[in-house]
């Protein structure tokens, strides 16, 4: 296929490219969890960190990395700040101590509860049916699957 100039016009339009959308979708989706976390004292980071942590606890920083999206550059000072503030704790594994693993506290654990209501506040700000809710989640998940996330 010949590439001319006018399908390269076309091809660097923003309007047509597929991350523009996505970026400014996520941070719009982001930014309306500010004012529910912002009185817990949380960033949206450390929210989902909590969130994948009470679906499952005690497990290694590389686990929650991959199931974050997150390298451990950006997760380890993160866990260090919430260890700090006594919402968890990183142990190294008995087996292999070049592995930490990371679990709740107490705390961590009580703080399910003072944020059990956060999706459905953040849910009824979308200006989307269930439907369609549903059905870009679902798109999004098998973007991040085709590329490997």
């Amino acid at each position: 296929m010949q590439v001319t100039e006018e399908m390269v016009s076309e091809a660097m339009k923003l309007d047509n490219q597929l991350c523009f959308p996505l970026y400014a979708a996520a941070r719009q989706v982001v930014s309306m969890y500010t004012p529910f976390l912002k009185p817990l004292g949380l960033t949206y980071t450390q929210y989902i960190v909590f969130l994948a942590l009470w679906e499952k606890d005690h497990i290694t920083v590389g686990e929650l990395g991959s199931r974050l999206c997150l390298d451990n550059g950006t997760l380890t000072p993160l866990l260090k700040k919430l260890q700090a503030q006594g919402y968890v704790d990183r142990t190294r594994a008995e087996d292999d101590e070049r592995v930490v693993l990371v679990s709740l506290t107490e705390k961590g654990r009580a703080l399910r509860e003072v944020a059990k209501e956060i999706p459905f506040k953040v849910a009824s700000c979308f200006k989307l049916s269930v439907d369609d809710s549903l059905a870009l989640r679902n798109l999004l998940y098998k973007l991040i699957e085709a590329n490997g996330e």
